[in-house]
């Protein structure tokens, strides 16, 4: 498919989603506790799911046809732009999170700790349009979303408007990375063309950061400029600050940006690695991204209450994460027998030990072999797979990195394309509807891959054979 029908065959699906949007997406109004069967036989039911289905079809294909063959930035650029359009001008599409955002934003503004008290404790006005399984549960965001929250509700006053302008923030967001992206891309030898199409041209853009209005859009926005700011002035002390500050305003917005900051501080280095050299070099990013963190903590005046608010995405279960999918397994396998047990606590525990590890033999590997970018990616991939709970939206947070630094871009293009088809119009996650055998398959392909990694890494450490 040419480059000019790929454009068009995108903008045709980001339209079908649209009128999906209005016919029977994240409405306010909406059904808080929807199923598939009673999406399919409500009004428009058949209609709504048909064009949500061609339209994210049509969108992964335009997609995914041009990923290794885009023809220039401004290209790229322009078609993002057009794709994203028709979102800005429907209701939100595939979550209803945009009124959690609101509601914790007045909770905030009429002087509640959003991390100590859910947001019925307002209560919200509007607190109907809030699934109930939320309704109670403290914000898992950090402080400066927050602060950003309670603006959003004191500028507008409505949900609507609310909604536009945490629409604007989003945006906000994307053309952060759409600015910071190159720069990065450039720096680790990929073509920049590329590194856009992959990070912004995928069909979680428009769903889930023009439309659904997810904070992570700036989430992602502010640490790939930080990363960018870090890969452009290794070894002076104002960038290498500056990046940092990025980085620990990405860690305000989500905390889970900290996970990048050990491997930008081994970016920041020039000349070998050594503990000298990194605290002379990565001391400026790690006292930025603290500073910066410490920074909007205080001015919230919330404390540290957002790392309790993270425990909250156990309340979901579904098999698109690994951790949770292993543990549901455990419990059909024993379930026959008699034994009903609930694993899911020990193997999403099993699941956060082993990233710790993870991370911590990532970035010495990045020590001893360079490439801490390429580690970065690896380290956020880690982090988004081995949670407890998986949302599409959350690859967006490694797509970003890797579309910058991979050189194979097969397999995580096609997790990007399964992610775009997990959520329903109306933000209906089919993997709380698939746990059989979804579960099951989850767990299989976890004991391939690690399997395979095994052998990868016993093949790395034999030794060459001289001749």
């Amino acid at each position: 498919m040419s480059h000019h029908l790929s454009r068009w065959v995108g903008l045709a699906g980001s339209a079908l989603l649209a009128v999906a949007a209005y016919l029977g997406g994240a409405l306010p109004d909406g059904d808080l506790r929807p199923t598939p069967v009673s999406i399919w036989q409500g009004r428009n039911g058949p209609l709504t799911i048909a064009l949500w289905l061609a339209g994210t079809g049509l969108l992964a294909w335009a997609w995914w046809s041009l990923r290794d063959r885009v023809p220039s930035t401004r290209w790229a650029l322009v078609t993002i732009g057009l794709w994203l359009l028709p979102m800005l001008v429907a209701p939100p599409l595939g979550s209803r999170d945009v009124y959690a955002y609101a509601c914790q934003g007045a909770s905030f503004s009429a002087g509640i700790n959003p991390y100590e008290q859910g947001v019925s404790a307002l209560p919200c006005p509007w607190l109907d349009t809030i699934s109930y399984i939320w309704r109670d549960t403290p914000a898992p965001y950090g402080p400066l979303f927050v602060l950003l929250a309670g603006a959003v509700v004191k500028a507008t006053g409505s949900l609507w408007g609310a909604v536009a302008l945490f629409r604007v923030l989003a945006l906000a967001g994307v053309a952060l990375t759409a600015w910071a992206l190159p720069v990065l891309a450039r720096r680790c030898g990929v073509p920049p063309r590329r590194a856009l199409w992959l990070a912004l041209a995928s069909p979680l853009v428009p769903v889930h950061l023009a439309s659904g209005a997810h904070n992570d859009a700036m989430m992602v926005g502010l640490l790939v400029a930080g990363l960018a700011v870090v890969a452009a002035r290794p070894g002076r002390r104002g960038p290498l600050l500056a990046g940092g500050l990025l980085l620990g305003l990405a860690a305000g917005v989500k905390v889970t940006a900290l996970v990048v900051v050990p491997f930008a501080a081994l970016a920041a280095v020039v000349g070998p690695y050594r503990i000298r050299t990194l605290v002379r070099d990565g001391g400026w990013v790690i006292g930025g991204a603290l500073a910066a963190l410490t920074g909007v903590t205080l001015v919230a005046g919330l404390g540290l209450g957002f790392i309790s608010g993270l425990e909250q995405g156990g309340l979901v279960v579904a098999w698109t994460s690994p951790p949770t999918a292993v543990g549901q397994t455990v419990g059909y396998l024993l379930a026959p027998f008699g034994v009903h047990v609930d694993a899911l606590p020990a193997t999403r525990a099993i699941g956060m030990v082993v990233l710790v590890a993870l991370l911590v033999w990532l970035w010495f590997r990045a020590w001893r072999r360079g490439e801490p970018f390429w580690h970065a990616a690896l380290a956020l991939v880690a982090t988004v797979g081995l949670s407890p709970l998986f949302h599409p939206w959350y690859w967006l947070w490694p797509l970003a990195v890797l579309a910058a630094v991979a050189r194979r871009t097969g397999w995580f293009s096609v997790v990007t394309l399964v992610s775009a088809f997990l959520v329903l119009a109306d933000g209906t996650g089919l993997p709380r509807f698939t746990k059989m055998p979804g579960a099951p398959l989850m767990t299989l392909f976890v004991i391939v891959l690690v399997v395979w990694l095994v052998r990868s890494a016993r093949k790395e450490r034999q030794p060459v054979p001289v001749e």
